[in-house]
């Protein structure tokens, strides 16, 4: 169950679903929903409490009770911060394009104080110096020195990537949806400038051919269509710029959420995507940039080059 800490307002409802999440926890999941139920009796209109809720009918095997009750969660809070539009596509086995922004912004935001030693202790993540070793290799094919004059970071979070690229760029600008990544790269010390927002309009405000290597580490499991950022990262890079990314990799199809909620990209879809928009591909390598409960997550890298 995902707990998501916010009062109701009420404290006999906020201790019956802190009661809820300590159910869900222990799988117990139809004390769980009971539990929740109590809390909407007293708080109605508290989104926390209906998602729980959808979590714990969802695991219990009532498909329809969960989706109803992710869709009163909807309603209490139309933003969606807690993705309930995904746990409703889950359910449904379909794949949205793209998790709404308010949920990747605050699930990054409450993450951001613990993202780096979460990273690398428990998920021993490893996309930065994938990524920096498929960059490498890609310049080595290509006949160039591994330097860069204006870098873009795509999903920068506190700035890792910026950190294993180290002396190959000259400049590296950065961008996050959450506020709170966004401040502990720019505190780093490692970017020219970090925004906080959307990594499309980031990019769409850039001038033609104005840089020379576009980065995304472990950023395209949070969108499932990636024609868009493809589009504008070709834009944007000069002739011989590379545009260098890992995914999570499906073996069919083109793109699909996992019961992870993150997206997965198959070779095929990353292959017509690159060829669709004039790209040449240099590098793409099997790879797991992460673990799932100390199981390896079947990735790629890919770097591919502007002509």
């Amino acid at each position: 169950m995902t707990h998501f800490a916010r009062s109701s307002g009420y404290p006999t409802a906020d201790r019956r679903y802190d009661y809820a999440c300590g159910a869900a926890a222990d799988s117990d999941h139809a004390t769980a929903a009971d539990l929740c139920e109590q809390a909407l009796e007293i708080a109605p209109q508290w989104a926390p409490a209906w998602f729980a809720l959808g979590e714990a009918r969802g695991a219990l095997g009532d498909v329809d009770a969960a989706e109803a009750a992710f869709r009163r969660a909807l309603d209490c809070d139309p933003e969606d911060s807690q993705g309930a539009a995904l746990r409703i596509a889950r359910l449904r086995g379909e794949s949205p394009a793209r998790p709404p922004d308010a949920y990747v912004r605050d699930l990054f935001d409450q993450y951001a104080a613990r993202f780096e030693t979460h990273l690398v202790r428990d998920l021993a993540y490893r996309a930065p110096a994938i990524l920096r070793d498929a960059i490498d290799h890609a310049c080595a094919l290509a006949g160039r020195e591994m330097r860069f004059s204006a870098a873009l970071d795509l999903g920068c979070g506190t700035g890792l990537m910026a950190r294993e690229m180290g002396e190959a760029c000259a400049s590296i600008d950065g961008v996050d949806l959450a506020p709170a990544m966004a401040a502990r790269a720019r505190a780093s010390g490692l970017y020219g400038a970090v925004e906080a927002g959307d990594m499309q309009a980031f990019v769409e405000a850039r001038s033609d051919a104005s840089v020379d290597l576009v980065m995304a580490a472990d950023v395209f499991v949070y969108c499932g269509d990636l024609a868009p950022i493809f589009a504008q990262s070709r834009r944007v890079l000069a002739a011989g710029g590379l545009f260098a990314f890992t995914v999570q990799q499906a073996q069919t199809g083109d793109y699909e959420l996992g019961a992870d909620f993150r997206y997965a990209h198959s070779r095929a879809y990353l292959t017509r995507l690159t060829q669709s928009c004039g790209f040449e591909i240099l590098v793409c390598d099997d790879v797991s940039v992460r673990q799932d409960r100390g199981v390896a997550v079947p990735g790629l890298a890919l770097v591919v080059a502007a002509p």
